[in-house]
């Protein structure tokens, strides 16, 4: 086939960094005019993280086409500035699902179904299914895990026949591990691996090049140590230091020549990257002349992985405006109507993010009532709008017992609804209103002015609408409806008219959001927040001044 493949594998230790790594080549030979095409390997069962809790596995990122994904697949997005698809992630439980299905139909013929070659089959198929799909030049696959792990051993197996089936010219393995820093001894220490590449070249798998995780720079005695114990070119052996900017990285792979080396490997011929971009954007972000802080209130906030997309936005809204954002995180629980101007009257901005569940929800609406009545600048997503609406038919229109039918089925006003034509009694996964539906943004709203366009096209994960029923008294009522589904008039955000800056919608729009190219709801916010800090500042000082001249 025409598509070449890079496997990325780990060793010695989990939360390496494989995926900065894969993301970074990825961005290094995308600017050398290749098409490449992100994939995650991940050997958990479960046939997404869609049912798995937050604390398990961080957030749920939803591609364009409404898969359900690891948060891996969000740092490819944005690292790489495309959006993937449902063929990005592939979980054992996909791929034994699949075996599964194929053997009760009668495929495999009557034969005993086996890991190998039926499992690592399946998985090979889905690596020709992401080059057929995307008609990349290169896909590069991410192999979870950590070698050793009995989970990922398939996964493996299936790449070391991928390699023998398709060829040295078309395939590459990358092996990510960490050589430790000893602060007593002063020494980083190549041991542990010489131990993962021993394990890997165990399994039949020898790397072509090998990426060490250091968090000292590495002298030329240790990378020659690796090259002849591990048995890989000095040529490929490349170092990943601690960055003070991660988006360093991929500058310092490339200035290593970890690009040449792979496009030499499959023997393409491609035109020099241009750095310069991304060179001015990390020069910007190192030297941010504002700070501007946002409290992020949600019940998972002790797991900073939960809300990584909204914080990634946060962050390159920030950036566009050269300010630092500082988010500072409140457990929604700790959150009263007694104490929230004491917890959140020093924040610049108030976001709420999208969730499940009653655990916490008084307190995050007891912040949007504090964000509306004060006139802090507010984002609600997904969650966050519909506890904005509930907030606002209870305390503004005077509808007592206004609530979603999540929480009480028989509440007097049920103005968050179930999603039309589900019932109860259906499986938890897939269920959602999943992945990117169109918007159509009302002429003159605030959502309207910070598209720039009428219509766009957000992701969505949820189960739970605005209730029709109570749209036409919501918008009477003075809270407006300012964008909707323009197939089914679902409503995608309302705004509040008169207020800074009061905005809330049901879609992610988090997931769209780009490192140099911040989604406009992020950066309403972040401009709307230094709005209010100068306000605030220019009050207290006006406030000084008069006290002073008294």
């Amino acid at each position: 086939m025409d598509t070449k493949f890079i496997f990325v594998t780990g060793g010695v230790v989990s939360s390496l960094g494989k995926g900065i790594s894969a993301s970074s080549l990825g961005m290094l030979l995308k600017r050398r005019g290749l098409k490449v095409f992100m994939q995650k390997f991940d050997p958990y069962l479960n046939v997404d993280p869609g049912t798995m809790s937050p604390y398990q596995h961080g957030e749920v990122y939803v591609t364009e086409d409404g898969a359900e994904t690891d948060l891996d697949i969000g740092h490819y997005e944005r690292w790489l500035d495309v959006n993937l698809t449902k063929e990005s992630s592939v979980t054992s439980g996909k791929v034994y699902s699949s075996v599964i299905a194929r053997e009760r139909h009668g495929d495999y013929l009557g034969a005993t179904v086996q890991v190998i070659p039926h499992v690592t089959n399946e998985i090979k198929q889905r690596l020709v299914d992401a080059a057929s799909a995307s008609g990349a030049d290169i896909v590069i696959t991410e192999i979870g895990g950590t070698v050793g792990d009995i989970e990922s051993l398939p996964f493996l197996e299936a790449i070391r026949q991928a390699r023998l089936q398709w060829g040295y010219g078309s395939t590459m393995f990358v092996h990510n591990t960490l050589v430790p820093y000893l602060r007593t001894s002063e020494e980083s220490k190549t041991k542990p691996t010489q131990h993962s590449v021993k394990e890997l070249t165990g399994l039949g798998i020898q790397p072509d090049a090998i990426i060490l995780r250091s968090e000292v720079p590495l002298d030329a005695h240790t990378r020659d140590k690796v090259s002849l114990f591990c048995n890989v070119p000095l040529s490929g052996v490349f170092e990943a230091d601690d960055c003070q900017c991660l988006y360093e990285l991929p500058i310092k792979l490339h200035e290593q020549g970890i690009d040449d080396y792979v496009l030499e490997h499959f023997g393409i011929a491609a035109p020099e990257p241009d750095m310069s971009k991304l060179q001015g954007f990390i020069d910007r972000i190192t030297n941010l002349k504002k700070t501007v802080r946002i409290a992020l209130v949600g019940k998972y906030v002790e797991l900073k992985d939960a809300y990584i997309s909204v914080s990634q936005a946060l962050k390159a809204a920030g950036y566009a405006l050269d300010a630092d954002v500082k988010i500072e995180y409140i457990k929604s629980m700790n959150v009263t109507r007694a104490n929230a101007a004491e917890m959140l009257s020093g924040y610049d901005g108030l976001i709420v993010p999208g969730g499940f569940g009653t655990r916490g929800s008084e307190g995050k609406k007891e912040s949007i009532r504090f964000a509306r009545e004060s006139g802090m600048p507010f984002l609600g997503i997904c969650f966050g709008m519909q506890l904005a609406v509930i907030e606002y038919c209870e305390d503004v229109l005077g509808m007592k017992g206004a609530n979603s039918t999540e929480f009480d089925p028989e509440c007097d006003y049920p103005v968050i609804d179930y999603l039309r034509g589900q019932h109860d009694g259906i499986d938890m996964g897939g269920t959602l209103r999943l992945g990117g539906y169109e918007c159509h943004l009302r002429e003159g709203s605030l959502a309207r002015k910070l598209y720039g366009k009428d219509d766009i096209v957000e992701r969505h994960r949820h189960r739970y609408e605005v209730n029709p029923s109570y749209v036409e008294r919501i918008n009477e009522g003075g809270l407006a409806v300012s964008g909707t589904n323009p197939g089914s008039g679902l409503v995608e955000i309302v705004e509040l008219p008169g207020h800074p800056f009061f905005i809330a919608c049901q879609f992610h729009p988090e997931f769209t959001s780009r490192p140099m190219k911040p989604n406009p709801l992020f950066k309403g916010l972040i401009e709307a927040a230094l709005a209010h800090q100068e306000a605030v500042s220019y009050t207290h000082l006006r406030a000084h001044e008069t006290g002073r001249n008294l």
